[in-house]
């Protein structure tokens, strides 16, 4: 009887710490979505983005898009841009990735980056005004960038542009977007 019960409590005991290294939080190799938001997925990279966001039709230059308006205004936006520039590193991607920043914007530099899915990617930082064209921010509103930037698994560049109108996306939403990036 003892042995018998010995044996259950080693085989719950087990069940018990299997079930927690399954639970935990998550695999370590795979990307932070919170709940409620959204994901841009294309062929080399996902990205999520807050429920006050909306998913746009793909353009010319960008496989997907998100934005956030208020009245009638774009306030931030986020973009992926894949296969935009020829590159065999991230930190080739991110000297591309740069140049399609606007003319004047104050580029505060570049930094290694860790994404799900990849070991090689750069973030790189940057501010600019607003021209208060089309949809934007009125002319001279602030804007703070962030561009993530790398080689996908089939070596094709992708870029993820966050833009926001100061004070339009928190520090603690950047970061959520940041961690919920999936390079493919």
């Amino acid at each position: 009887m003892k042995t018998r019960r010995t044996l259950a409590t080693a085989g719950l005991l087990t069940a018990a710490l299997l079930a927690l290294t399954a639970c935990g939080n998550g695999d370590s190799d795979a990307a932070s979505v919170p709940d409620g938001w959204g994901t841009l997925k294309t062929k080399g990279v996902s990205v999520s983005y807050p429920p006050s966001y909306e998913k746009q039709r793909p353009t010319e230059h960008n496989a997907a898009v998100a934005v956030r308006t208020e009245s009638g205004r774009t306030v931030s936006i986020v973009t992926v841009q894949l296969d935009f520039t020829q590159a065999n590193s991230a930190e080739q991607a991110a000297i591309g990735a740069e140049a399609g920043i606007q003319m004047g914007a104050d580029v505060r530099g570049q930094q290694d980056v860790k994404l799900t899915g990849t070991d090689d990617a750069k973030r790189i930082d940057f501010t600019f005004k607003s021209t208060g064209e089309d949809s934007d921010p009125p002319k001279g509103t602030p804007i703070e960038g962030v561009i993530l930037t790398g080689l996908d698994s089939t070596d094709t560049t992708f870029a993820i542009r966050i833009d926001a109108a100061e004070g339009k996306l928190s520090d603690a939403d950047l970061d959520r977007i940041i961690d919920s990036v999936e390079v493919h």
